[in-house]
């Protein structure tokens, strides 16, 4: 596996384009296209917020053909809370990209990301998607993933390629996130791209695969968008024997998916709102698996850890406090807590002064992780958070202004 150029339009038979229509303020992008020169298998993962935007109603319909050529994405409105009139002007752009492009309707996924509750301005989007069109090209990868952007300070773009059954094969995509961010499905809007051949049904369990360790293992601030989806288009231009479930190459994609996702997830979490550290909360020794992931759910999304993240405190009792407040059985007396290798609880009680001065000193670097152990059985689980800081506040609190 290596790492290439080129974001979401390095596989084979992909071009992109993106650009201000007029849905956001000038001059910034609002509108991105993804294109594959054939239809090929797409899938899917999507919020489990019970309000879905309208793309995310649309998307899951067309999911259960299996099929996609196209992936057409707004920011600065998230259609959703729109009602009949958003899954009509949903349906319209779709059947306009289509007719300009010449494809079937159904092959057309959506997405959108902004401000809820506004319908969306349909007369620039039908004076700017014929335009858009005109512009897609193989090397627009790049001017796609900033037009999808919202509050993010920078585009997350990824290219891995690999061999597999003999030939290259290519994973891009391109996603946006900063805030709304939380371990309970995608957590985001993520594209991906692949040339890979590969059966439907194997497509969509290696995503669902590759997306529970990565963006599921996310945490900024504990909310979920009503548009979170992620999306993975591949068209066969690779010209390796169709992957397969249980195969060796269907083991060689998951790899190289997962990387993917993993690099695209981090890539969100470091551009967290308002974040100035990304911590990886590793909980080890729990009865069981799920037990491991909701205490370390429990502590990447405490607001007081958060805040102590943000402040330098070696407060631990924040991380203590949490463990127990998971909902699992723990047993107090075993619980022993490090970071980056330094011992700060043994025994269910901190050490004392000495190692609460080497917490601070390692608090203050960008990035470290925090290590439970509960001393109960082979559970384990990692998730990665951010701290909470005055800048988170003051991005949200004028979100619409």
């Amino acid at each position: 596996m290596r790492e290439i150029k080129g974001g979401i339009t390095a596989p084979l038979g992909f071009v992109a384009a993106g650009m201000h229509v007029g849905i956001k303020k000038p001059p910034h992008p609002d509108l991105a296209l993804v294109v594959s020169a054939r239809e090929g298998p797409i899938a899917g993962v999507f919020t489990r917020n019970r309000v879905a935007a309208a793309p995310v109603q649309l998307d899951r319909q067309r999911l259960r053909r299996g099929m996609g050529r196209a992936i057409l994405i707004n920011s600065g409105n998230a259609n959703a809370c729109t009602g009949a009139q958003g899954l009509a002007d949903a349906e319209e752009v779709a059947a306009l990209v289509a007719a300009l492009i010449g494809m079937d309707p159904r092959a057309v996924f959506l997405g959108s990301t902004g401000i809820i509750g506004q319908p969306l301005p349909m007369p620039c989007l039908r004076r700017g998607i014929p335009a858009l069109v005109n512009r897609l090209r193989a090397n627009g990868g790049k001017e796609a993933a900033r037009a999808i952007l919202t509050t993010d300070t920078r585009t997350k773009e990824v290219a891995l390629s690999a061999r597999i059954g003999g030939r290259r094969v290519t994973v891009g995509g391109m996603a946006k996130g900063a805030g709304m961010i939380h371990p309970d499905m995608a957590t985001m809007l993520a594209y991906l791209t692949t040339d890979v051949a590969i059966e439907r049904t194997t497509l969509q369990r290696a995503l669902v695969a590759a997306v529970n360790p990565s963006f599921n293992c996310i945490s900024v601030d504990g909310d979920t968008s009503t548009n979170d989806s992620v999306l993975c288009l591949a068209n066969g231009m690779a010209g390796n024997p169709v992957v397969r479930a249980g195969s060796a190459a269907a083991a060689a994609f998951q790899g190289l998916l997962g990387e993917a996702c993993r690099v695209l997830a981090m890539e969100v979490c470091r551009d967290g709102e308002g974040a100035t550290k990304l911590v990886q909360v590793n909980v080890v020794g729990a009865r069981t698996q799920t037990a491991a992931r909701q205490v370390a759910k429990t502590v990447a999304t405490s607001t007081l850890v958060k805040a102590a993240l943000f402040g330098e405190d070696a407060n631990w009792g924040r991380i203590m406090a949490a463990i127990g407040r998971a909902g699992v059985s723990v047993d107090p007396a075993k619980i022993g807590l490090s970071c980056d290798g330094v011992r700060i609880v043994k025994a269910g009680v901190g050490l004392g002064r000495p190692a609460e001065r080497r917490l601070a000193r390692i608090m203050q670097r960008r990035e470290f992780g925090v290590t439970i152990h509960l001393g109960q059985g082979p559970g384990r689980a990692r998730l990665w958070t951010t701290d909470l800081s005055y800048d988170y506040l003051r991005l949200n609190a004028s979100y619409r202004s």
